[in-house]
């Protein structure tokens, strides 16, 4: 079966790189071939968000939407198509339109992300809302045979809509993201990783980090927040760039994993379709964390075992405070956690689950 996956992103991007790109040798094996078409390339995804290089972004984005009709007759030529939640990241449905209604393909979704909240970009502002076209996640939620979904939000949104679902949340090679042996040291590492849109979620926190500086000694350890410079009065810093070279040597980094979400920011509704990836990876290493029990996140793990959760600043105190002071619970909330995602979490058991439901979309059946 030939399946031809539309990305609006590159392989820089997790969505790109763990909801497809990960599934391409294990979905060969099942008799599938996946072909990942990102609408940005890596360039012009390095430069999306950043403000100083809008005309440019502009230029490129023309430049792919044009090259973007050329993938859209391709689609005649597949068996199924997949959808990774948009073709386009800007602009009304046109590409899914052509592959699922004019060239009658069957076509499957993918959202890890609750894409049909609309909210102001931290970047473009209105504009960007304006152009995004959020209504068009509803259009392709009805042409879709199946809609694969990140977590339970969100299936409910889909099937509100009539959609068949399965939920399939994203994952990572655990033969990858390993555990490594750590040495005592003077310093403990509080760690986050994100990206410019994350980043806000991340500074609620803050104030409780330069609180608990004061009788606590920890470096923070922030990577991709898309800013060139980061600093809080009292707590000692380290600012990365995110490289994706380096993305799994960056988690295996952290004595403390940070997943703070805060359900005030941004739309109603925005944070509970976020699907709690990094606390997959921050188990799979073999880290505790600490995390915000907002949608997702709040059903995966065992709180308490694998991590623990936080939602006011004293909660937030207590459990980093806890987590900074007893190596031994760091060391068996961590295995904890290693053991969690290796029974909960496979990659092998996700690549199933798309496989059956492209198989399903293919053959015209309910997922």
């Amino acid at each position: 079966m030939k399946v031809i996956a539309f990305a609006s992103y590159p392989i820089e991007a997790a969505a790109t790189r763990y909801r497809l790109q990960q599934f391409v040798e294990p979905l060969l094996k099942r008799g599938i071939s996946l072909t990942i078409k990102p609408f940005l390339n890596s360039k012009q995804f390095a430069a999306l968000y950043k403000p100083r290089s809008l005309t440019s972004t502009a230029v490129g984005l023309t430049k792919a939407g044009l090259l973007r009709i050329a993938d859209g007759l391709g689609a005649r030529r597949a068996d199924v198509i997949l959808v990774q939640r948009e073709a386009m990241n800007f602009g009304p449905p046109l590409i899914e339109w052509m592959a699922a209604r004019l060239f009658k393909r069957p076509m499957v979704l993918d959202l890890d992300d609750a894409t049909y909240i609309s909210y102001t970009s931290p970047t473009y502002g209105k504009l960007g809302q304006a152009l995004k076209w959020f209504s068009k996640t509803d259009d392709l939620i009805r042409w879709s045979s199946v809609v694969t979904c990140g977590n339970r939000a969100i299936a409910d949104y889909a099937e509100s809509k009539g959609a068949a679902t399965r939920i399939i949340p994203t994952v990572v090679d655990t033969n990858t993201f390993t555990p490594v042996r750590r040495m005592p040291k003077g310093t403990l590492v509080l760690g986050w990783i994100g990206t410019h849109s994350t980043f806000p979620y991340l500074k609620t926190l803050f104030p409780i980090l330069q609180k608990l500086a004061t009788t606590h000694s920890f470096k923070l350890r922030i990577i991709g927040a898309g800013e060139d410079s980061v600093s809080i009065p009292g707590v000692e810093v380290e600012n990365l760039t995110w490289k994706l070279e380096r993305e799994v040597e960056d988690f295996q980094s952290f004595d403390i994993g940070l997943y703070p979400i805060d359900p005030t920011l941004y739309a109603k509704d925005w944070a509970a379709g976020k699907s709690g990836f990094k606390a997959i990876q921050y188990m799979a290493v073999g880290i505790p964390f600490v995390a915000s029990p907002v949608g997702a996140i709040a059903e995966i793990g065992d709180p308490g075992l694998t991590h623990l959760t936080a939602m006011t600043s004293d909660e937030w105190i207590a459990a980093l405070t806890l987590l900074l002071t007893n190596g031994e619970k760091r060391s068996v909330m961590g295995d904890a956690g290693r053991r969690h995602v290796m029974e909960h979490y496979s990659l092998m058991d996700q690549a199933e689950k798309l496989a059956r439901a492209l198989q399903a979309a293919a053959n015209g059946e309910a997922a």
